[in-house]
């Protein structure tokens, strides 16, 4: 008997030649990008090493497009930006024991954002494996037990038949949700070997749909079409499933007010009648938001940031969509539905009934006030006046990544993204550095339009070396340092905590000189000059540094009272 999907598995008389004749010359590194290839990769990140050089050489046979940087950390959070704006898993090409571990930082930003990269490391040779201790050159005695606890999956390789199946798993790994980092290693002599396997062509490796039970929707539906004051957080769940729209369409058929997350920046209209705008860090918005008597959290976990620091206190019945497993109920009991943020606010639309409520946007626009009030209370006419300066300054459809600075910690609560998937930042894992190479990355999925960085002088020292990047990929990049001389946010914490501060200041370089010895365009300007500098920067093909000296402050925390 035959079946049609054996006629698709026969191969054509061509398939059938090639096959049995592949080319030259190939190695064990040729059958990693072909299927890469296969799978839809363009865009691949890294930085060769000895024991990867298989790899490397297979790129200059292929036509996937390399992108090197300077640094394995900043690499990776190329690559995690890249994969941010496209949806895509971003190939991340390193070597071993130090060129891996040096990327640690970026794959733990990269889990805690769903950042979907295929990190893919060379090991060293099969003979050394095992945990002896041989001597090679970079050898760990276990080298995937240092990224078992970071990334989401760990494949390793041991010959090349392995190489296309492996690499198809873990590309699926990383595109089903909850997206994430996962982790391919494959020996040195595995990638250096000729091989006489044919070449690779159709990889299957298509995610599955997290979708979620009918029951939990059912109960949803009814819990927020019969509640008297329904409200809404969003996180970067539904940004990353591309469910803006239908959680507009949610809220407004709820007339539930909505407050976005750091990481949901976006996902929600910021001028909204309903939006609340991002403001978790302030008791205002978390009153209004314990006083709801059903709160639908969508796409997340309710972390620290997106909790007020944990003295969120919910009274209401809490429903909670979540594709990450762990993160249902993890920090306050609720209705957990494991599910991509698409479907279940999909199902909801299709289930919940309309719910009048005239007070609703009176009540958002009281707390928004409420809110401005208690910022205009602690003259911060600078911080905001930058703030604002940035936000003209950049075009409405361009992204912006940020690094762990005083200005960034602003933009998580005040700071209007223009639109989903547009602000991104490091406040997943919360670590140095992130802001520039993130924007490198960004600027090669789309040199369409310009993206912006921002940096404080601490942070930018981190990334530095990725300005000969810059450059030498033209990548469309404005990077804005404000330097005020040292870790100007620890600078702060202690201070408020010890009365002084302790190893917060530093000594740094003329930034913008540092900038045009890489070719880079530099100009330092000042907070009444930043807008059109900016603009102008951003306006210029090519990266460029704009330098803000500038000490900033934060507004006054509410969650220590």
């Amino acid at each position: 008997m035959t079946h049609d999907h054996d006629l698709e598995l026969r191969p054509t008389a061509a398939q059938t030649t090639a096959a049995l004749n592949p080319p030259p010359g190939r190695n064990g590194g040729d059958l990693v990008v072909e299927t890469l290839a296969g799978l839809g990769a363009t865009t691949v990140f890294g930085l060769p090493g000895q024991h990867a050089l298989g790899m490397f050489d297979a790129l200059r046979r292929s036509d996937l497009r390399y992108i090197g940087l300077r640094v394995e950390n900043n690499a990776g959070f190329a690559a995690d930006a890249y994969g941010r704006i496209t949806g895509e898993a971003a190939p991340l090409l390193l070597s071993t024991g130090p060129g891996a571990l040096t990327s640690l930082a970026a794959l733990q930003e990269a889990r805690a954002a769903s950042a979907p990269v295929l990190a893919i490391s060379s090991q060293i040779p099969s003979a050394g494996l095992g945990g002896g201790r041989h001597g090679y050159l970079h050898e760990l005695p276990d080298q995937s037990a240092s990224f078992r606890g970071v990334v989401k999956s760990v494949h390793t390789v041991r010959t090349q038949s392995q190489i296309p199946s492996a690499i198809a798993e873990a590309w699926k790994s990383a595109l089903t949700a909850p997206h994430g980092p996962v982790w391919v290693e494959i020996p040195q002599d595995v990638l250096l070997a000729e091989t006489l396997l044919p070449v690779v062509t159709a990889v299957d490796a298509t995610p599955e749909d997290l979708v979620p039970r009918p029951e939990l929707t059912a109960v949803a539906a009814d819990l927020l079409s019969r509640a008297a004051r329904p409200a809404i957080i969003a996180g970067g769940g539904v940004v990353r499933a591309d469910a803006s729209k239908k959680l507009r369409q949610l809220a407004e058929k709820l007339n539930a007010p909505v407050v976005t997350t750091p990481g949901g920046k976006g996902a929600f209209p910021w001028t909204h009648p309903l939006s609340l705008q991002s403001w978790l860090e302030d008791r205002h918005t978390t009153d209004f938001l314990e006083d709801a008597d059903v709160l639908l959290v969508v796409g997340s976990g309710l972390g620290e940031l997106s909790s007020n620091y944990h003295t969120f206190a919910p009274r209401g019945r809490v429903v909670q969509i979540e594709a990450d497993l762990g993160k249902l109920e993890s920090n306050h009991p609720a209705l957990g539905i494991h599910a991509d943020a698409w479907h279940a606010l999909q199902a909801l639309l299709e289930t919940v009934t309309e719910r009048p409520d005239e007070t609703a946007e009176g009540r958002v626009r009281e707390v928004l006030a409420r809110v401005r009030a208690r910022i205009d209370a602690q003259e911060l006419t600078l911080e905001q006046g930058v703030l604002d300066s940035v936000r003209k300054a950049l075009p409405a459809g361009s992204p912006s990544f940020w690094d762990m600075t005083i200005l960034a910690y602003w933009a998580w609560s005040a700071f209007d993204a223009k639109g989903p998937n547009h602000l991104h930042s490091a406040q997943g894992a919360g670590g140095l550095g992130y802001g520039f190479p993130a924007a490198l990355g960004a600027a090669a999925a789309d040199p369409t339009r310009p993206v912006l960085a921002v940096s404080g002088d601490g942070g930018a020292l981190y990334s530095i070396a990725e300005l000969a990047t810059a450059r030498q990929y033209d990548l469309n990049v404005t990077w804005l340092i404000v330097d005020d001389g040292g870790y100007g946010i620890l600078r702060e914490y202690m201070t408020d905590a010890f009365g002084e501060a302790t190893a917060t200041e530093l000594t740094r370089p003329d930034y913008v000189a540092l900038a045009e010895s890489f070719g880079v365009p530099g100009v330092r300007t000042t907070p009444e000059a930043l807008e059109a500098d900016l603009a102008k920067a951003l306006g210029t093909a090519g990266p460029s540094v704009v330098v803000l000296p500038a000490v900033l402050r934060m507004f006054a925390p509410t969650h220590l009272g």
